[in-house]
């Protein structure tokens, strides 16, 4: 079963991914290996499709380095909630499709909780509660429907919002 991955507050890009394995110096391919390497080395050896990354605030702050969501989504992590982003993080991470929700429950979940994530319905469920998350505009959604900018863009030959 899926669970949580627990972080504090100002996790930056270094922490997520050291940028002696970026891509252009390891591969895109070895991003998964690399996520959280020094900050917590047993997250990619642990980690499971579908696991929640949870976190406090400004979480993705630090450099541009868009290979940082890239790497936790690589890593099988089906979203990232936590109180609030840093705004070039949240744009890779909406970039590639991946889902963020902003929501403070950092405090109300266990690091390694056993939980089930409906992001459709924005349910997070851990430990027999369950937390609504905020929903996010229709061209957010619809971006992560397809998998990312890119992906949206190249099935509907326009960026969302664009007639």
């Amino acid at each position: 079963m899926p669970r949580i991955w627990k972080f504090g507050d100002d996790v930056d890009t270094d922490q997520i991914l050291p940028g002696r394995y970026a891509p252009y110096m390891t591969s895109e391919s070895e991003l998964a290996r690399y996520a959280f390497i020094e900050h917590r080395p047993e997250f990619s050896r642990l980690v499971q499709e579908g696991d929640v990354i949870v976190a406090g605030k400004n979480f993705g702050c630090g450099s541009s380095r868009e290979y940082a969501p890239r790497a936790l989504q690589k890593c099988g992590a089906a979203a990232i909630v936590a109180r609030d982003f840093a705004r070039i993080f949240y744009r890779n991470a909406l970039n590639l499709g991946l889902p963020l929700f902003e929501a403070d429950i950092a405090s109300q979940v266990e690091d390694g909780a056993e939980m089930e994530l409906d992001v459709d319905a924005r349910v997070l469920r851990v430990g027999g509660r369950e937390f609504l998350l905020p929903p996010p505009p229709e061209f957010v959604r619809q971006i992560w429907a397809a998998g990312g900018i890119v992906n949206y863009f190249r099935q509907y030959r326009h960026f969302p919002g664009e007639a």
